[in-house]
């Protein structure tokens, strides 16, 4: 009952009608009982008077008693059903919310089939526990109580014969909670594992049809469904077994009072009536008494679906997020409120969010940057001895990231370039702060992002991930997700630099709808999209994860184009993979070993750092001569570096002008 008390917030809101439904219950309950005290009137009055008037008017009173609890059930189930689907889309609400707001650390211990279990099937426990459950107890308690009184006032020492089984029942009850409680729970676990696995299976359909897995799948399928059933055969085992005595001690007290009354008539000391009535009254409690055992199956069962919604809800909030979170950020404290839009389409931040006169993220509506950053002379974006390790990491592994310390200065493009497991990925992730730095720390134009709230700091960066996730919504609506406000220019602008047009022949054009996880369109034109999305709000600064890995080398080249366009008025920090990447770029970062171990343009680093040289030729044995000229890298030759440090070799556009830092600050060397 305490786990179930945490449900009261969201109740609160709706109690009168709840109350009055529970009143209007237990009333209609306690009508049925003086249908045996009607009885009792018939037997010994019209009845043993042979009165058929006195007869058809009990008959009358009996027929009306019905009537009248028939109607009060029914009003009471009006009464409750509005309100409560309510407080479930409230929970569910309030739920998705706080799953938004979590980090992403959260999100990477937690199974997502978990999580959409406990925002479906155990809020729908939850609902039905409030609509039926939570009422009857109530209800049933009351009729217990005033059945026992009215058999108690009739004849007392049948009474006490009926009481009998009231405390063998009791310790019944709570040795059947404490042993379903621990099945209830294991079985919504496995229902969210079962979750999981047909989440993964249909997202991962390709996979598995491609490896003609759907054996392996199934079978695994099959081995978590029979765990299923086999907690949930226990679990009616259990509730069986408490049903069978709950059902027969009471009958044998029934059966026994029935005889000692009888005997009690024959000898002429209790009235044939007052027997009838008795009877009547013990038949009426049956299935208060009965009822019990399912009513406490189905509060269990409810108890373990709070339990588990809670251990959502009850999870810290970064600070800052906590403190906007509004309803959400306190466990439990969030009443009926909107739901939240099924996904963030543009437009759907009220504008409050966003700072007096602002048109676009991060730019004022001259152009010119935002004045809420510091706008300092060591501005940019700038990493302080930033150290990171993941929570989950085993104790004693080294950090992720150790002591980096970079400068990206205003205006300035940095590419990011680094081994396979060297840290790129999540480098690029504390920016926005999808994770939190456990040492050291970032700032954008010297404030310190932990300074800054996340709408804010998510409002002046924009990002693109190497791996592009898109909504089941239209092609628009996607790429405008990237700018509050934006309309069809801008989104035309984006399609444009991002050589994403093709959205314009698409059935429906930008108005086509894409599947789930955009899995409709070829791994390049999702990666195009992402990138359309991150430039779509022209923000101030970028941060692009191997935006081009999945392009092919022609569309590369004529994205390339257009993005220098883009970059030379953002500061951007971008994860290359490829020697045409980088070339995008006014300085180059090593990333090795946790920590940034060369800086400088490609031209420079080619000559100066062996690990750089083979990193961008893919060959091990390549020499240590300054002049080197990498071989190509993924493309296989495709570009080089001529005299002078212009390209060459590549397709055509790939060529690279001379590009400066701002105020002739160093990033003006030739690339």
């Amino acid at each position: 009952m305490r786990t179930l008390l945490r449900l009261w917030p969201y109740v609160r809101p709706v109690r009168a009608r709840l109350f009055t439904a529970a009143g209007v219950a237990v009333t209609a309950s306690c009508l049925g009982l003086l249908i045996p005290l009607v009885l009792k009137w018939m037997v010994d009055g019209p009845v043993a008077a042979r009165d058929p008037g006195g007869v058809w008017l009990g008959g009358g009173l009996l027929l009306l008693l019905g009537l009248t609890e028939a109607g009060l059930f029914g009003l009471r189930r009006w009464l409750v059903a509005r309100p409560l689907a309510g407080v479930e889309a409230a929970m569910r609400a309030n739920l998705y919310g706080r799953l938004q707001r979590l980090p992403v650390a959260f999100h990477d211990r937690w199974p997502s089939g978990q999580l959409l279990s406990r925002a479906t099937t155990d809020l729908q426990l939850l609902r039905m526990f409030l609509a039926f459950p939570l009422t009857f107890l109530l209800v049933n308690s009351v009729t217990i109580l005033v059945g026992c009184a009215i058999l108690l006032s009739q004849q007392w020492t049948l009474g006490l014969v009926l009481l009998g089984p009231v405390l063998p029942l009791v310790v019944l009850c709570s040795l059947f909670e404490a042993r379903y409680s621990l099945a209830a729970r294991t079985a919504r676990d496995q229902v969210g594992d079962l979750t999981t696995v047909v989440e993964e299976g249909v997202l991962g359909i390709r996979v598995v049809k491609g490896f003609g897995r759907h054996r392996s799948q199934a079978r695994a399928f099959r081995e978590l469904s029979h765990k299923l059933r086999g907690t949930e055969l226990y679990k009616a085992r259990l509730l069986a077994g408490l049903l069978a005595v709950i059902m027969t001690l009471p009958e044998l007290a029934l059966g026994t009072a029935l005889v000692l009354g009888t005997l009690q008539v024959a000898e002429g000391t209790l009235s044939a009536g007052t027997l009838v009535a008795f009877l009547s009254t013990a038949l009426a409690l049956r299935w208060p008494v009965e009822s019990i055992g399912f009513l406490l199956a189905m509060s269990q069962d409810s108890a373990t679906a709070t339990e588990r919604h809670f251990e959502v809800v009850d999870t810290p909030l970064p600070r800052d997020a906590a403190a906007a979170d509004g309803t959400a950020s306190t466990a439990g404290r969030a009443g009926p409120a909107p739901a939240p839009a099924s996904r963030p389409l543009p437009g759907s931040v009220p504008d409050g969010n966003r700072p007096p006169g602002e048109t676009t993220p991060g730019r004022s509506r001259g152009g010119a940057p935002s004045p809420s950053l510091s706008g300092a002379p060591e501005g940019g974006l700038r990493f302080e001895g930033v150290e990171f390790r993941y929570p989950d990491a085993p104790a004693g592994t080294p950090a992720t990231l150790r002591g980096v310390d970079l400068h990206i200065r205003p205006g300035e493009t940095m590419a990011l370039v680094g081994a396979t497991g060297s840290g790129k990925t999540t480098l690029t992730a504390l920016v926005p702060r999808l994770y939190e730095v456990t040492g050291g720390r970032i700032t954008l134009d010297g404030t310190d992002i932990t300074r800054l709230p996340r709408t804010r700091l998510r409002e002046l960066i924009a990002v693109a991930f190497e791996d592009p996730t898109l909504f089941s919504a239209t092609v628009g609506e996607n790429v405008l997700m990237g700018a509050d406000g934006a309309g069809e220019e801008e989104l035309d602008r984006a399609l444009e630099v991002a050589q994403a047009e093709f959205a314009h022949a698409l059935p429906h054009g930008v108005r086509t709808q894409v599947g789930e996880q955009g899995l409709s369109l070829s791994g390049g034109q999702r990666q195009r999209l992402a990138l359309a999305r991150a430039v779509v709000g022209q923000p101030r600064f970028l941060v692009l994860d191997d935006p081009l890995s999945a392009l092919d080398v022609h569309t590369e080249a004529l994205v390339e184009a257009a993005l220098r366009r883009i970059l030379s008025g953002t500061t951007a920090l971008v994860v290359a993979h490829r020697p045409s990447t980088v070339l995008l770029a006014d300085r180059v970062a090593l990333l090795s070993g946790g920590r940034i171990t060369a800086v400088g343009t490609h031209q420079e680093l080619l000559r100066s750092d062996p690990e750089y040289r083979t990193l961008m030729s893919g060959d091990p044995q390549d020499p240590a001569s300054g002049d080197a000229t990498p071989a190509g890298g993924p493309h296989g030759g495709a570009h080089g570096t001529g005299p002078g440090g212009e390209t060459t070799g590549g397709p055509p556009g790939t060529a690279s002008p001379t590009r400066r830092g701002p105020a002739g600050a160093d990033g003006g060397t030739p690339r």
